[in-house]
């Protein structure tokens, strides 16, 4: 039960913090998404409000799993198609141009081996749908040409996080053992 109350308080804090520093943010010109940072940095290290990071967690992804649900509300299939070679073109170039530089870049800060390098590479090619659709929603830019090209290189992203996964399981798995040779 204490748990419970605690995880109630923490977000309660956090929705407080969020209500907060966002609008004094946008206000002052820096933007939502550093708002939500500074008020997850008060509350946080500053305040020490936030004590259970794991139960909290949980109510974080549930965010993510929302704006992507929300994201995908707002698609229509005709509009998918329309922007199939944004999506396919764009996306997938900036994937694999990103990825392309970053991964020798993370073998030689040290990722240890080329397999650890690959992920790293390819993982930090993907950026936040949620930052960077605030920042574009936050600058008037979604409905712009240069905001429908935003959307879908992260629209791609999104799609690309699949087969990451599936590398990471390829790639890390458990070394085989060989045969003892007869």
């Amino acid at each position: 039960m204490a748990t419970s109350q605690s995880l109630f308080a923490e977000t309660v804090w956090m929705l407080g913090a969020a209500t907060i520093a966002a609008p004094i943010f946008k206000r002052l010109g820096l933007g939502t998404v550093l708002g939500y940072l500074a008020g997850g940095v008060i509350i946080g290290p500053v305040l020490q409000r936030i004590t259970n990071g794991e139960e909290v967690l949980h109510v974080a992804e549930l965010g993510i799993v929302f704006l992507l649900f929300m994201i995908g509300l707002e698609l229509k299939p005709a509009r998918l198609w329309t922007m199939r070679k944004d999506i396919f073109g764009l996306g997938l170039a900036q994937v694999v141009v990103t990825g392309a530089i970053l991964v020798p870049l993370a073998y030689l800060g040290g990722a240890g081996n080329w397999s650890a390098a690959v992920i790293a590479g390819f993982g930090l090619a993907l950026s936040s749908t949620a930052f960077a659709m605030q920042i574009l929603d936050d600058s008037g830019d979604v409905n712009t040409r240069y905001g429908q090209r935003s959307f879908s290189m992260l629209l791609f992203q999104d799609i690309a996080i699949v087969p990451l996964l599936a590398l990471v399981s390829i790639l890390g798995g458990e070394p085989r053992k060989r045969a003892p040779a007869t």
